[in-house]
């Protein structure tokens, strides 16, 4: 059985056997999504189906975070992150998130595959104070810029630590287990 629970900050929190999945076109609209997402999330099939995915992306969410997620995606290679999602009534839950091009028989992208599971909280600290910097990045630059100010701001910090971006969410998700 589906099982979550609110704490008093409104958080959704998800157990550790929860997985989210959907798949969605190569727009990043919805074509699936397992009962788990619609659970959590509070939105029933017909409410995401066709959707664009960001109607779950919480403010809290630097652009910067996304344009990268999309030049992984678009260079054909997975990506790893950590995302603050919204509920339908206005909470909020974090998920680890791997999502996958999803290739047809001929190997062109026909859309991708996002399988989302519950992070650390050791990885949610560090990530939150990580995208509080990035979100103030783009607040001081303008519109066009905004993502592309924060993402060099989180790739210039992840060279100083010498680690890829792959490779430091996966430390931060492993730390805890």
């Amino acid at each position: 059985m589906l099982a979550y629970q609110l704490d008093t900050s409104e958080e959704v929190l998800l157990q550790p056997e929860d997985l989210i999945i959907s798949k969605t076109d190569t727009r990043g609209h919805i074509t699936y999504a397992n009962r788990t997402f619609m659970q959590i999330a509070g939105y029933e099939e017909h409410e995401l189906l066709g959707k664009p995915h960001n109607l779950i992306r919480h403010p809290d969410m630097p652009r910067g975070v996304f344009r990268f997620l999309w030049q992984e995606l678009k260079q054909g290679h997975e990506f790893f992150g950590f995302v603050k999602n919204y509920t339908s009534n206005g909470q909020f839950y974090w998920v680890f998130a791997n999502i996958t091009p999803d290739l047809n028989s001929k190997g062109e992208v026909k859309g991708y595959f996002s399988v989302r599971r519950r992070p650390s909280r050791e990885a949610i600290r560090q990530v939150s104070e990580i995208y509080q910097k990035m979100l103030e990045i783009e607040q001081r630059s303008s519109g066009q810029e905004a993502p592309d100010r924060s993402l060099e701001f989180l790739q210039q910090l992840l060279q100083g630590q010498g680690v890829s971006y792959e490779r430091f969410v996966m430390r931060l998700q492993a730390a805890s287990k």
